[in-house]
């Protein structure tokens, strides 16, 4: 089969049937590392890949690279993205183009372990309170199409699912 946006939907379909074939497949781990700099320089890793983590300027950092908040929505962003130009390709409907703007809004009296004042109307949670994403796509399907694919990608993202929902989390010290 010929790829459709830069994928071979039967290996992509491979995939499904793979999983479907041993459910335990479909259950995966993945890992990341951060390591302390200075500062608020933080380096991340996940499988060789490295990527630098800064403040800016107005949270006191040197502003080198973007912050972890920013990270979250590039990656809802890109997870966007990839279920969006995949699912198109499994479907057959060819995208020319793909661009998503992400805008989220967060309080910083919650990071900053602040009250707010009440009539203020602010959030004293450190995160997102909502994520808009705004997705510019050219494509041969027609709105309704388009819409439903969305539809789709959306409540299968695994990055949207993540922050959408309460996710249990640890944490625990171990002596350097």
């Amino acid at each position: 089969m010929a790829e459709i946006n830069g994928l071979n939907p039967e290996c992509l379909m491979k995939v499904v049937e793979s999983v479907k074939a041993n459910w335990q497949t479909g259950k995966t781990v993945w890992n990341a590392t951060a390591k302390w700099n200075k500062g608020f320089n933080v380096k991340t890793g996940s499988r060789g890949f490295t990527m630098k983590v800064d403040e800016p300027d107005m949270l006191c950092g040197t502003d080198e690279a973007a912050n972890p908040v920013e990270l979250v929505l590039q990656a809802y962003g890109a997870c966007l993205a990839i279920g969006f130009v995949m699912n198109a390709a499994v479907r057959g409907i060819k995208v020319q183009s793909l661009e998503l703007d992400l805008e989220g809004e967060i309080d910083l009296p919650g990071f900053l372990g602040l009250e707010p004042p009440e009539e203020l109307g602010m959030d004293n949670l450190p995160g997102y309170k909502n994520i808009k994403t705004l997705l510019k796509v050219k494509a041969d399907a027609d709105k309704a199409t388009l819409d439903s694919l969305l539809s789709d990608v959306t409540r299968t993202s695994p990055v949207g699912v993540t922050l959408s929902r309460a996710v249990a989390l640890e944490a625990e010290l171990e002596g350097l």
